[in-house]
């Protein structure tokens, strides 16, 4: 319970400190009154709108009223799309969500038992193959792995789609492709475009961490008390190895939900990523402000759930991160 609460504290610090930089760039970049009211507008008017807005008072009370009324789920109006910026993100978080969950399972899931295979037959011709692909999926940019895919499964063979969602299922305000036979079609390429990169992480890194378990002595003991090659390897040996991989995943599906606006520009995928780059392109402040503090959040839980993780693996690291009140 005390290492809980400890981590609880911790996140909220990091989304206070996220607040605050969304507060300094909603504040001190442009002029919201400009974007509000125009250039023609005079200096009587621009006065009563910056009294209206709250822009008068001392920047403490602003800040306050800020984290008041993101709490509140209020992130303002976007310039851009002159709509509240809540409304426009809970439209296109599913697709990004969407888009996030099915890339990093396929990492996730590709990426460890290749990772395993290639540290278990080290010298085996599928492995070097395995090894040697990796490279190229490391190397490789994002957005030439798409350009390619489309280029071969939505020009070449016409099999895909090469962009776009496809036709989606909409349960309330939440919307899925999940379930349609287009919808599917449209995920694939940018899944796998997006999962590529972090399959080939995963999987290098599996490999390197259960090369490095299997050398250790309590390995060379389980196998010196005539356990099976099986129990030693996934029951003793991928065991110890999920410890920093579920960390690098994690991480990794934080990177992968905040920083898709390569893939989903590529393949107009309409989520957030694609949002951003609007929002960028007409300076929408609110809007930007507004996805920073998402972004912190979504980390903030990832972490939460990270460490929640390694106590129920390994408990060694539970009970360190109970005597500590944080990360062994």
């Amino acid at each position: 319970m005390g290492f809980m609460i400890g981590r609880l504290g911790q996140t909220l610090i990091v989304l206070l400190v996220a607040a605050l930089v969304s507060f300094m760039l909603f504040r001190y970049v442009g002029d919201p009154v400009n974007n509000m009211v125009g250039q023609a507008a005079s200096l009587a008017d621009r006065e009563a709108m910056r009294t209206q807005l709250g822009l008068n008072d001392p920047v403490a009370v602003q800040f306050a009223r800020f984290v008041g009324d993101v709490l509140r789920g209020d992130l303002g109006m976007s310039y851009r799309f002159g709509q509240p910026i809540s409304d426009l993100l809970l439209q296109r978080l599913p697709a990004t969500l969407e888009l996030s969950l099915v890339s990093i399972l396929l990492a996730a899931g590709l990426g460890v038992p290749l990772g395993v295979w290639t540290a278990l037959h080290p010298r085996s011709r599928s492995a070097k193959l395995l090894m040697l692909a990796s490279l190229a999926g490391v190397a490789l940019p994002t957005f030439l792995i798409g350009i390619v895919l489309i280029l071969v499964f939505s020009v070449w063979l016409g099999w895909l789609p090469s962009f776009g969602r496809g036709e989606v299922v909409s349960f309330g305000a939440w919307t899925t492709g999940l379930l349609t036979a287009s919808g599917l079609k449209a995920l694939v390429l940018p899944s796998v475009t997006l999962g590529l990169f972090q399959m080939t992480l995963v999987m290098r890194l599996v490999r390197a961490e259960m090369q490095e378990v299997l050398r250790s002595d309590f390995i060379r003991f389980a196998r010196a008390r005539g356990l099976k090659r099986a129990t030693v390897n996934y029951d003793h040996g991928l065991r110890n190895t999920l410890v920093p991989v579920i960390t690098i995943v994690g991480l990794q599906f934080g990177n992968v939900f905040a920083f898709s606006v390569i893939v989903e520009t590529v393949f107009q995928w309409p989520g957030l990523g694609l949002l951003v780059i609007q929002a960028i392109q007409f300076a929408d402040v609110p809007l930007l402000a507004a996805y920073i503090v998402l972004v912190a959040l979504c980390f903030a839980i990832i972490n939460l759930i990270v460490d929640i993780l390694y106590a129920v693996i390994d408990p060694r690291v539970g009970a360190a991160q109970l005597a500590r009140g944080g990360p062994a």
